[in-house]
């Protein structure tokens, strides 16, 4: 591995891993893989050039397009290779990324797919009822009411291709209700999702199996057919759908719960649903979230997962003797998680006190203080290990001295300083990957912290666990070499992602005075900004999107500034003009400022009320450079 400017290190940060080629690192950046190939420094400089502070969210649409032309390439290659009869369709699944600039994006790239939406609830519905071209497909899928049922009739009769998705039989019977009261020449398609036995793995598995939420069992089944016959709906009746999942990582329950839904299918198209045709497999096609070989999260390609839900579902239907059914999916992980990308500036290192320069040596030091020094000095390759378990050995002997009163304050810091460096400095000379070596990582991990908070941008990340890909935008040509935890700036020790061990993050040693390091943190475009909450009242990030024109330039467009103050107090019912009343009553009635003061500081406090929360620095000048001559500067 290079380390020296100017040299790339192989594989930096997993990007082989995880980035599907949709980013490379030239030199020392890292850059989008299209067209002109971008720096992530380059259009971070750009938008903070135009007075925009804090966290940055940045959408790639271009990024959309990929993933959806990807989906629709593979499945129809699988169609063909298989000679498969029925066709494939897909919908977005809108619980997913409900945000406009995601959702305008998204249509807007995928017209040519005839690829639509999924709703999950009213306003959901209203979205995709708005948004989603006549014609192309639209899934309801959840719990509903009467009111909802009827906002799929209404959307049926606007002309949309909609399908409603039974989820109990007490839906069927409000469908029934509801088609009597509209007495509609037009019905909404009806789907029906099953309950399986089989079920998936991992955080989401209990979206599959009997005790799973949604879905009717085999007895419902029997029932919500004899009701559709009844009431001549079935020849509405043309979806079966399941899920077992979101972030599928072993392909081997979607074969067990396909040969499941789709004997499903042939049973209830034999016993005379004849409009019946199309099998939606649901989502769950997994993202590869992982920076380290070792721990990947998924063990099948999308080759892999169209093959098999072709080839299965054609040998079904050949054994059972019905025609083969349109697939459907409802990925949204796979669509949206990549699109986006958060960046974020590092505000403060909190063990920079480790260093050579925070050094009190006196004239005269304790004997086995001046021996760490000689160590340090010293430490070469051939010797590392022996002086390295010498200077544990001697700050253990350090402390205890301390501990009786024998040495002071300074002789501590001096021992921890020099242990430290002994420490640090030992890792990198030795580099084998003892256990003895990854343990002493732990005490001479840097803490970074970070202008953003976790609960806002990273909530799976608090409440499941799951890592996103993060690593430096700038200084990829040289080798990080501390060991790495994250703190963001929310009051709550969980706004950490804390080293590990097994799943390294190694940054740079660097001085954020002199100047600016951001950390960039990808794959955060599914999920995540729905999820996210305003802990301690810290709103979403400034996000803008990021269009490629035909010559290859880029467009910083769509910018969206976090909320103020006042707007954040005001999204959670706080009565924010008697606040203004109040801070500017309480400023008026002080006897401690004279009225030039007042008016002073009130001017100040308005201008604090109009910020968001995010932490202020100040810009280092030598850091950033004026936008590249190919950004354009729209109207926005």
């Amino acid at each position: 591995m290079k380390t020296k400017r100017g040299k790339q290190m192989n594989n930096p940060y997993g990007i082989n891993i995880w980035s599907d080629n949709n980013f490379v690192i030239k030199d020392s950046t890292i850059n989008i893989n299209h067209q002109n190939q971008p720096s992530l420094l380059e259009i971070t400089q750009d938008i903070r050039n135009r007075g925009y502070r804090g966290p940055l969210l940045l959408r790639f649409p271009h990024l959309i397009k990929k993933q959806i032309s990807t989906l629709y390439s593979e499945f129809n290659r699988a169609i063909e290779e298989f000679n498969y009869q029925g066709n494939f369709q897909a919908v977005f699944p809108l619980k997913v990324n409900q945000f406009p600039n995601f959702i305008n994006a998204l249509m807007e790239v995928s017209k040519e797919y005839n690829y639509g939406l999924e709703a999950g609830s009213k306003a959901e519905l209203i979205i995709a009822m708005s948004h989603t071209p006549i014609g192309s497909p639209i899934t309801v899928n959840g719990f509903k009411d009467r009111e909802m049922i009827s906002l799929c009739f209404i959307a049926s009769n606007m002309g949309h291709n909609i399908t409603i998705t039974i989820e109990g039989i007490g839906e069927l019977e409000t469908i029934i209700e509801v088609n009597r009261e509209f007495n509609s020449p037009t019905v909404p398609k009806i789907g029906i999702r099953v309950r399986l036995h089989s079920s998936g793995v991992g955080i989401w598995a209990k979206s599959g199996g009997y005790s799973s939420k949604f879905g009717l069992t085999a007895t419902e089944l029997l029932e919500a057919y004899e009701l559709l016959k009844k009431h001549k709906l079935l020849e509405h009746f043309w979806m079966i759908h399941f899920h077992i999942g979101s972030q599928m990582g072993d392909i081997a329950p979607l074969k067990k719960a396909l040969r499941e839904a789709g004997n499903i299918y042939a049973d209830l198209k034999n016993r005379g649903a004849e409009a019946l045709n199309a099998l939606n497999i649901g989502g769950g096609l997994a993202v590869e979230y992982s920076q380290h070989q070792h721990a990947t999260e998924m063990n099948y390609s999308l080759k892999e997962f169209s093959n098999d839900v072709i080839f299965l579902m054609k040998e079904i239907s050949k054994s059972k003797g019905i025609e083969e059914p349109d697939i459907f999916t409802e990925s949204g992980r796979f669509i949206a998680s990549s699109h986006a990308v958060l960046i974020a500036p590092v505000l403060e290192l909190f063990s920079q006190e480790y260093h050579e320069k925070s050094l009190r040596l006196k004239e005269k030091n304790p004997p086995l203080i001046q021996e760490l020094y000689d160590l340090w000095k010293a430490l070469n390759r051939t010797n590392a290990r022996e002086y390295l378990h010498d200077s544990l050995d001697h700050m253990e002997s350090l402390l205890t001295l301390f501990d009786l009163g024998y040495i002071d304050l300074e002789d501590r810091s001096n021992t921890e300083i020099l242990v430290n460096l002994i420490v640090k400095k030992s890792i990198v000379l030795l580099n084998d990957g003892t256990d003895e070596l990854k343990k002493l990582q732990d005490r001479i991990q840097e803490r970074y912290l970070v202008n953003f908070s976790a609960f806002q941008s990273l909530p799976d990340f608090w409440g499941l666990k799951q890592h996103f890909p993060v690593l430096p935008i700038d200084k990829l040509d040289i080798k990080p070499t501390n060991p790495a935890t994250i703190w963001d700036i929310t009051c709550d020790s969980d706004g950490e992602i804390e080293f590990k061990r097994d799943l390294p993050l190694y940054l740079h040693d660097i001085d954020v005075t002199k100047e600016e390091y951001f950390l960039a943190f990808f794959l955060t475009g599914a999920y995540q900004e729905v999820l996210g909450m305003k802990h301690n009242l810290f709103t979403h990030p400034t996000e803008a999107t990021i269009i490629f024109d035909e010559n290859g330039d880029y467009t910083i467009s769509n910018i969206i500034e976090s909320q103020n103050i006042m707007d954040v107090l005001d999204d959670i019912d706080y009565d924010t003009n008697w606040i203004d009343r109040q801070l500017k009553r309480q400023l008026d009635e002080s006897t401690v400022i004279n009225q030039m003061q007042r008016d002073e500081l009130l001017g100040k406090l308005y201008l604090y009320l109009s910020e968001n929360s995010y932490l202020k620095t100040v810009q280092v000048n030598n850091s950033i450079t004026p936008p590249a001559p190919h950004a354009k500067y729209p109207t926005h």
